[in-house]
């Protein structure tokens, strides 16, 4: 038998703590899934999900790592349905076995993701009570994000949506974000110049500064005063549905 070595148990240690879903797991809980995880590095613009493919793999974001979820409309034309980072994850963590993706997942911001079979994770949730409620609260968590996009699509200004935007970013990736406008306009499913005048008037506001292929805040506050107020209604719902323990209610 192989021995763990030090590094190995502190590299684990930092993998289950950098993310929100896997920090809540018992040792108990953590034994029945980190045997057969691997730690992978996500780059920009990979697809991890493609749509109509089966899914055989689940991939919990650690650190700055971010994933779109998008849905494709058309030829040249898609729209941002759901982000995923250290709150979540992309797969089928709430399906019963394999089944085809809906929407293809292509990571934002590249970093690190803790990836594990499909298999595994079932095998873990008919085995642990606390896992297979975790997952359906988190597919609760989810879906709550999904009908929140819509509702946000149909009343809320493109600032309004574009700074809820933002704010969930730096949550996840920190002030700067590497994100062409001409990216930033696919996300939100509008025309470039639509975009661009956004980022100009947020930019006048003092609430954002840009570079070539990047944005950076640089006043949270006055971006927190510009976003829709979905941005507050998704914290507050992760918090009464999971929250820091996994049964919600913190």
């Amino acid at each position: 038998m192989a021995q763990v070595t030090t590094d190995e148990l502190i590299q684990a240690d930092q993998t289950f703590a950098g993310n929100r879903l896997l920090s809540t797991f018992s040792r108990d809980a953590r034994a029945l899934v980190e045997p057969f995880g691997t730690l992978v590095e996500l780059e920009p613009g990979e697809a991890v999900l493609k749509c109509g493919e089966q899914v055989h793999s689940t991939f919990f974001p650690v650190g700055r790592t971010m994933v779109s979820m998008v849905v494709e409309m058309g030829p040249g034309r898609s729209v941002e349905v759901a982000s995923i980072g250290t709150e979540g994850a992309v797969g089928g963590i709430v399906s019963c076995g394999h089944a085809p993706a809906f929407a293809r997942a292509e990571v934002l911001v590249a970093g690190t993701a803790f990836k594990v079979p499909m298999q595994a994770l079932e095998d873990a949730k008919a085995r642990s009570p606390f896992i297979a409620n975790l997952f359906c609260r988190y597919s609760d968590y989810l879906l709550s994000t999904v009908m929140q996009s819509v509702a946000c699509n149909a009343f809320h200004s493109i600032t309004e949506r574009a700074a809820r935007w933002l704010l969930h970013v730096q949550d996840r990736a920190g002030d700067r974000i590497e994100l062409t406008q001409e990216a930033f306009a696919g996300l939100l499913g509008v025309q470039r110049t639509t975009v661009n005048a956004v980022v100009k008037e947020l930019a006048g506001e003092g609430l954002i500064v840009t570079r070539r292929g990047t944005l950076r805040v640089i006043d949270r506050v006055g971006l927190e005063h510009r976003a829709c107020p979905c941005y507050e209604r998704l914290a507050d719902h992760y918090a009464a549905v999971i929250g820091p323990s996994g049964s919600g209610g913190g």
